[in-house]
């Protein structure tokens, strides 16, 4: 049933609160069509959270950081951490991000809450093997349990929240 209130209410999914998470959204949207595998707000390792990972068809991990302002760029100490779990990185910003801040040698996404354009290609660096293999199985285990607590009243634990 219709709210009168937003008579799009039961048609259109609510928009993501924070407007990195409305980047990742539309960048996850732009992977997906391109036949990825994409998992927003992934921890590759204690202390790091990237906001999507990716596995491309070809099986190269990517990571994608959205950054919403100038001081969201600025203030992120961490992105430096997340080159060496993934073969490519890039930046996802929205239309007006100053570009010129964000530093050579990576990627670029242009996105809003609704899809992404890849602007520029991020340069490949391989990851060993070992680190994919374990990376691809922690892929795996985090997009399963999401699945299974969206289709399970009872978790992924068998015990009712």
């Amino acid at each position: 049933m219709t709210s009168l209130a937003d008579p799009t209410a039961d048609v259109l999914p609510a928009l993501p609160a924070l407007p990195g998470q409305r980047l990742a959204r539309g960048v996850t949207r732009m992977l997906a069509g391109l036949g990825h595998a994409a998992l927003p707000e992934f921890v590759p390792a204690g202390g790091l959270r990237v906001d999507v990972i990716s596995v491309t068809p070809k099986g190269e991990i990517w990571v994608v950081e959205c950054k919403s302002c100038r001081a969201d760029f600025i203030s992120d100490r961490k992105w430096q951490g997340y080159l060496e779990f993934c073969d490519r990185f890039f930046w996802a910003v929205d239309a007006d991000f100053p570009e010129d801040l964000l530093p050579e040698g990576s990627g670029l996404i242009r996105a809003d809450s609704w899809g992404a354009e890849l602007v520029r290609m991020a340069p490949e660096s391989r990851l060993a093997g070992a680190r994919r293999s374990r990376l691809l199985r922690d892929i795996a285990r985090v997009s399963t349990a999401r699945l299974l607590a969206l289709t399970d009243p009872m978790g992924i634990s068998g015990a009712a929240s």
